[in-house]
């Protein structure tokens, strides 16, 4: 597999899930699709796209509600304004640094057995601690999240994340601050039109555990229910993403990971167009 987008329409499984899942029905989309965009002109605060395939990007994680879209646009609106110190007007290229020469965050090029895609988070030794702060690991998170939204798959199978801990010591611990954590949280839960269906942390030490216990209580019931913890057990693991879809890094049967963000640049270049518009979007200046 290329590093690229995919781009490409549903396929016939794919929309058999989403009927399934998310009630995408013709009768269903053509409903919620005049909802929502009535709900959108006569909020004269808002300021998005009002495409159709814009419009969908909300209404699948939304299961076609159109008013839960509505609100989910209102509250990325809010996320951003709120973030603005670090959001706005951000690209690509403001990140170079990190994304070429740091390999914190990659993104997997397979997909998994249920056709979602997989980030890869190095949150141990990988990270220099001293070369790149939890605010930057978060605007590449942003970005990533920016394309993962316009592949139609994406929106529909979902994502998950692995959080590799492997050699964490407390010069990452110190740097997951309660003000990153709380960002984190506040993106994933409330701010992101996008399917996180599972959160894999793996190789964690006892040294976790203070990290875990900082997070734990601004964790909802439903997001806890998706998190599950390995440790060094990849049989654990291979109970949720079987071997035969993942990388030797993981205990899998894909050749090990030869690749790095660095190779991923190119495609958020490529779409920088797309990235510029989501900027414009939010709350009428």
């Amino acid at each position: 597999m290329s590093f690229d987008l995919d781009l490409k329409l549903p396929g016939p499984e794919a929309l058999a899930v989403a009927e399934k899942e998310l009630r995408e029905t013709e009768e269903n989309v053509k409903d919620a699709l005049a909802k929502l965009r009535t709900y959108l002109e006569e909020d004269k605060t808002l300021h998005f796209g009002m495409d159709d395939e814009f419009l969908i990007i909300f209404l699948r994680p939304c299961k076609f509600y159109a008013k839960s879209a509505y609100e989910l646009m209102r509250r990325v609106a809010e996320f951003k304004e709120k973030n603005s110190s670090i959001l706005k007007n951000l690209m690509p290229n403001d990140e170079e640094e990190l994304i070429t020469k740091h390999n914190v965050v990659n993104v997997i090029k397979e997909r998994d057995h249920k056709g979602r895609r997989i980030l890869v988070v190095q949150c141990g030794k990988n990270w220099n601690t001293s070369a790149v702060n939890s605010d930057q690991i978060f605007r590449l998170f942003y970005l990533i999240h920016e394309l993962a939204m316009l592949e139609p798959e994406t929106q529909i199978y979902g994502t998950i994340v692995i959080l590799d801990f492997e050699g964490l010591s407390m010069k990452q611990v110190m740097a997951i601050t309660p003000n990153f954590c709380m960002k984190l949280l506040n993106f994933i839960q409330d701010a992101m039109p996008l399917r996180l269906k599972e959160i894999h942390i793996v190789k964690q030490s006892l040294l976790f555990n203070m990290v875990w216990q900082m997070i734990k209580p601004f964790v909802r019931e439903k997001m806890k229910n998706r998190i599950f913890f390995h440790g060094n057990k990849m049989s654990s693991f291979h109970n949720y993403i079987p071997a035969s879809y993942l990388p030797e890094n993981y205990g899998g049967e894909l050749p090990k990971i030869n690749y790095t963000s660095a190779d991923w640049y190119p495609v958020l270049l490529k779409y920088e167009d797309k990235i510029k518009q989501w900027n414009t979007y939010g709350f009428r200046q």
